[in-house]
């Protein structure tokens, strides 16, 4: 179930990590496991995604040459490594409260000629956001490979993660007239393999063009506050053995069910404004 051992315990600054969150709505922790680590992570992906593709529904698109595919934990080697590590429960436990929910487990795959996404977030904000202020969801991220500025790397407008978007597009997809802003508050990401980065998924981002050869597979966990209410979009499911071996203090934040035998997972969280790329 699991490749490496547990990091000790450490006193990660949570004040840091809120006022990241907060204000650039995204922040991360460099080295957070080996690359080797992220070499096995990038195996388990592309049988995954083997699997995904050959048959309807496994895969959607999310852009021209860029695919998202959900997985159970069961089907990612290091899954019981990430939502054990001190620093993802220390980021999750500041910023959703003690009682968040693991109920995402995907990739996102971006292959050689994947063009730019529109600016977009993904999903409409809730009240609770863009007028308490206050987050209830975040998306980790982990990179498969050393990412390069001619793959595509992932873009994002810090701090637009409070905006309402009621003009958006399925309030979702700012207009094209906003995209003078976002481009000149971006910043270009490249992680590392063992890298883990957290964000808001309602700060503005976007996929950019590849131009290389080479894929750029990326694994997405989505976390939720206590009635966030995403989970209708996600369907994890774990086998008995498999859930009943996981430590309690880990099991409690999961948030799927427990099967007699795992079936392959229909997307439901499909973005149909990403299907084209951007307009």
């Amino acid at each position: 179930m699991t490749t490496i051992s547990t990091p000790p315990e450490q006193d990660y600054d949570r004040e840091a990590i809120e006022h990241a969150l907060m204000t650039a709505g995204i922040t991360a922790l460099r080295g957070a496991f080996p690359p080797e680590w992220a070499d096995r992570m990038r195996e388990d992906i592309e049988a995954a995604f083997e699997e995904a593709i050959s048959r309807e529904g496994g895969a959607v698109g999310r852009g021209p040459n860029r695919y998202y595919v959900e997985i159970h934990p069961q089907q990612l080697r290091g899954f019981l490594d990430i939502v054990s590590h001190p620093w993802f429960r220390t980021v999750c436990e500041t910023v959703l409260g003690p009682d968040y929910k693991v109920l995402e487990l995907g990739f996102d795959i971006p292959f050689a000629g994947a063009k730019n996404q529109p600016w977009h977030r993904d999903f409409p904000s809730p009240p609770e956001t863009y007028e308490g202020h206050r987050l209830t969801s975040l998306a980790f991220n982990l990179t498969a490979v050393d990412t390069i500025p001619e793959m595509g790397p992932f873009e994002i407008a810090p701090g637009t993660q409070f905006e309402q978007g009621e003009d958006f597009d399925h309030q979702m997809f700012p207009p094209r007239s906003e995209y003078p802003r976002l481009d000149a508050i971006a910043e270009r990401k490249l992680p590392k393999r063992g890298d883990i980065s957290v964000r808001s998924a309602l700060t503005l981002h976007r996929g950019t063009a590849n131009h290389s050869e080479l894929s750029r597979p990326v694994l997405v966990i989505g976390v939720d506050a206590p009635g966030a209410g995403h989970d209708a979009f996600h369907d994890m499911a774990m086998t008995q053995d498999y859930f009943d071996a996981i430590p309690e203090d880990v099991r409690n934040h999961l948030l799927g069910r427990v099967v007699d035998e795992l079936e392959p997972i229909v997307q439901k969280h499909t973005i149909e404004g990403l299907v084209m790329g951007e307009p």
